[in-house]
């Protein structure tokens, strides 16, 4: 007797010693009566578990094999394994055909392995994943719209189609794009040309008379030192860098015009505008103007209108930390007045001068790109002169005129992307906080425009920690 309960002890305790090795799973029992279960099953895609019934039976079946695949281990025992994520019934019938039980068998995306890859994946973020049904709800705080996209890239791989995102982006979400648009434009122009004319006409005589350059018709080779205007062909030396000789020997009277003209020009152009809106959505900014442009169908005359001048559309995405990825389109345009268009009732309208970019970059905050750059250089020369005798050395040069026309353009477009967030109001100042209205006596008695500047006391001052300049402020 003694031997008997040691043995039995001893399987006792070796039972007690197996239990916990066995899968999580094969621990659970379903206690069964007849007509009901207890509960239900809950298995994850790709793992199996063992069920133990109190009842015996003779048959079992599941209403979609698709979803978790089953088989006997004994009358008794049941192995289910998860095949996809759904619903479905299994069924157990004893040794007489009829029905002990449905059992619901709930088969769910295996998350302990996606939280494995998630987090190997996206170290550091916060993402809370649960099941809902046959899918997947993912939830959290994260830093960027990339790593989102990321979560939930992953979660398809496990539930494909089932991934509810609810999932929220941290960090600072706004976003101003500084834009500086730099153009400068030279040019140079030079021109040298002469007039030569002759006339050996004499009172009552027929003679010989010509002339090349403004010297092609009649002339009065005397109106160069007469002091009076002529009426006829250009003889004075009335242009800015002309010199005019004539001379007169009996009939003979002879005239040279000499013009000699250089021009150069230079303009700059710089705009700066900064535009503020929200990751993901979009911002647009226009400083200049509109143009009416009349459009007329054959009956009726509409007036359209064409903006102009510093054009700047973009949208920001904040897609990790400080990585923005930027869509942007500038142009730069003005109105060109040396080409005009008319139409039959009188109007006229001029064309446009315009240079624009369209792209896609993505840097972080404070860093900038040259996005567009433009190098115009146009050149063009101009001879003419009097057949032949324009061929001839040196003296060929009273028989031509030569103009030389260079213009060179060079436009330069750089963005720069800043994460901003918002700041008290007394924190920006404005151009005119330090500008006050004159007084009648300041007016009229110092002639004074401005007023006293405000006092310290009254001028906007921010009350934060700002350490950068901040604001606009006209001195």
């Amino acid at each position: 007797m003694r031997s008997s309960s040691f043995i039995r002890a001893g399987l006792v305790g070796l039972a007690i010693v197996v239990q916990p090795a066995l899968p999580a799973g094969a621990q659970d029992v379903l206690t069964i009566s007849r007509g009901s279960a207890s509960s239900s099953i809950k298995v994850s895609v790709n793992r199996a578990v063992v069920m133990e019934s109190t009842t015996s039976f003779a048959q079992l079946s599941v209403a979609n094999p698709a979803i978790a695949d089953i088989s006997t281990l004994s009358d008794k025992s049941i192995y289910i394994l998860g095949k996809s994520p759904g619903r479905t019934t299994l069924t157990l019938l004893d040794n007489a055909g009829r029905l002990i039980t449905n059992v619901d068998v709930q088969v769910s995306p295996d998350i302990a392995e996606f939280k494995e890859r998630l987090h190997e994946i996206l170290p550091g973020e916060k993402i809370d994943v649960r099941t809902a049904n046959d899918g997947i709800v993912l939830s959290g705080r994260v830093s960027g719209a990339r790593k989102v996209a990321l979560a939930v890239e992953l979660g398809e791989r496990y539930a494909p189609g089932k991934v509810t995102n609810l999932m929220t982006v941290g960090g600072t979400q706004q976003v101003m794009l500084k834009v500086r648009f730099a153009e400068m434009q030279r040019s140079v122009s030079k021109n040298l040309s002469s007039s030569l004319g002759l006339n050996t006409s004499v009172a009552g005589t027929s003679g010989v008379q010509g002339g090349s350059g403004s010297y092609t018709s009649t002339f009065n080779a005397t109106a160069l030192t007469d002091g009076v205007p002529t009426t006829g062909p250009v003889v004075k030396a009335t242009s800015m860098g002309s010199l005019g000789i004539g001379f007169s020997a009996g009939g003979i009277q002879m005239a040279l015009l000499l013009e000699a003209l250089e021009k150069k020009g230079m303009v700059r152009t710089l705009a700066e505008p900064n535009l503020v809106t929200i990751s993901g959505q979009s911002a647009k900014f226009l400083a200049g103007g509109e143009y009416p442009i009349p459009v007329s169908d054959g009956q009726t005359t509409t007036i359209q209108y064409k903006p102009f001048g510093v054009e700047l559309n973009f949208k920001p995405v904040v897609v990790d930390d400080n990585l923005i990825n930027l869509t942007i389109s500038a142009a730069v345009s003005s109105i060109d007045t040396t080409v005009t268009v008319s139409q039959n009732g009188g109007i006229s309208v001029n064309a446009f001068k315009r240079r624009e970019t369209s792209t896609v970059v993505e840097m972080r905050d404070g860093q900038s790109f040259a996005i567009a750059g433009l190098l115009q250089d146009d050149f063009t020369g101009l001879a003419n002169q009097v057949p032949w005798l324009g061929d001839v050395p040196v003296l060929g040069t009273l028989f031509r005129s030569s103009d030389f026309n260079r213009r060179q353009s060079e436009l330069v477009i750089i963005v720069t992307p800043h994460l901003v967030t918002p700041v008290k109001g007394d924190a920006l100042a404005l151009p005119t906080d330090r500008v006050r209205i004159p007084s009648e006596s300041e007016l009229f008695l110092m002639g004074k425009t401005a007023g006293k500047a405000r006092k310290k006391g009254h001028t906007s001052v921010s009350t934060q920690d700002i350490k950068a300049p901040y604001g606009y402020v006209m001195e």
